[in-house]
Parts: structure tokens; sequence; C-alpha cells
């Protein structure tokens, strides 16, 4: 029988894996292992390479929660960042993604309470944000949708401060990508808005979320960004 190439077998490995973190962030109960669920492990290569497709959001249900992860997922996480190291030259939202990883390992290993900003890995410099604060607003919604696995509570960064400065740019965005019908970048925008808040009470966003969920929400990855987002602008309203 044909093996499916490469290229199909990490595609289905990364849709799973969403799929799973989606499932997590909706259930209210004990969180089991992320991975598992999936039916990935530290010795399954193609696994470990969508786990570094999904990155730091594979240990998103437990930061939002303020819950330990499962020790099978920040296992397969590290293997990850180990295995799939920026290379030289790569773009920006490579090594910022790669960042994320290191640094939500570095949280789980000495833990921010909730709602507290987290300071970067010892010895980990940032990747730098040359232009992102001056970038259009279209250009910078892009990259920050890219970034998504940043917009978390409990993580402070470079990307994040400049973000915290242009949540007008960031709505201006949003809205434009629910018009384009990119619910990718929509979804990913409206995370940041989340997270960070500010957005101008007439944008909407809770109804913009829904749609694009609507929309959009077959795309797990979309999904995950909407019900993140959700999750955010709750803790944020209590």
């Amino acid at each position: 029988m044909n093996q499916p190439p490469a290229s199909s077998r990490l595609t289905d490995a990364v849709h799973g894996l969403a799929n799973e973190v989606v499932l997590a962030l909706r259930s209210g109960g004990h969180l089991a292992t992320v991975c598992g669920a999936a039916g990935i492990d530290e010795d399954d290569r193609t696994g470990v390479a969508a786990v570094r497709v999904i990155g730091a959001d594979l240990l998103l249900p437990s930061v939002l929660r303020g819950e330990r992860p499962h020790p099978g997922d920040v296992a397969v996480l590290h293997r990850a960042a180990q295995e799939f190291p920026p290379k030289p030259g790569a773009p920006a939202s490579t090594a910022w993604s790669h960042w994320a990883m290191l640094s939500a390992l570095h949280r789980v290993a000495a833990p921010v309470p909730a709602g507290a900003a987290g300071t970067a890995p010892a010895g980990l410099g940032e990747p730098g944000v040359t232009g992102l604060d001056e970038a259009p607003w279209q250009s910078f919604t892009h990259q920050l949708s890219q970034l998504a696995p940043l917009a978390v509570p409990a993580a402070s960064s470079a990307v994040e401060r400049v973000a915290r400065c242009r949540t007008t740019d960031l709505s201006r965005g949003f809205v434009r990508a629910v018009r384009r019908r990119d619910w990718a970048q929509a979804a990913g925008a409206g995370r940041w808005l989340a997270a960070l808040g500010g957005e101008p009470p007439t944008l909407g966003l809770a109804t913009g979320l829904d749609f694009v969920e609507l929309m959009g929400g077959l795309d797990p990855r979309v999904a995950l960004n909407v019900r993140a987002a959700r999750l955010m602008s709750e803790a944020r309203h209590r």
C-alpha cells in the first residue's frame, strides 16, 4: 500500500493536534495529555514536527487555566524545540515562534501566578522586532496573526509591548480580515485584542469572533485562536 506523502502526514498531524488543543480548551475537567490524545509521543517524528508547528499553544489549555501541564506534553514540546530550531536566516516569525516555545517551557519550570507578567528565560535573548512598530496596519495585523501563540496573559515580550501600543491598528486589521474572509488572520488578530484589551468599544469583538468561528471554525487553528480569545476575554471581565 502506498504511503501518503510526508507533507500530507504532517498536515494531518497538525490538524489532529490542533483539534485536541481545542477540545482541551473547551473541557472544564482535568487536563489529560494533549499529545497522547492525538497519538503523539517523543519518538513520533512527524508528530514532533506537528508540535513544532503548533508551538507554545500545545500548553495553552494549562496556561489559561493556571494548571500544571501534563508531563508528556512538556516532554514532547521540549523535544520539538530541540529537534527543530530556527535555521540561520529564518523569518522573524519562525524565530519568535521558537522563542515562545522556550518561554513556555521556562514558565512551566518556574510558574508565574495567573495574571502576572512572565519574564524571558534566563540567557535567551528575544528576537528583534525591527520595523514592527512602524509597519503599516495591514502588514502589522498580518505579522501579529502569525505570532498568535505569544498572545497569552502570562507572557511579556517585545512583540506584546509593541502590540499594546497599536490596538487601534490591530482592530482595523481585524475588521479588514473579516471583510476579506481571511478567517485565520481574523482569529489571530482577535486573540491579540482579547489578550491585550483596549480595543475600541464600537468594534464588537465578541460578536466578530462569533462570526469568525461560524465561518472559519472548521479549521481547527481558527477555532483554537477564537476559543483562546474567548477565555481571555472572560478572564478580563470577571
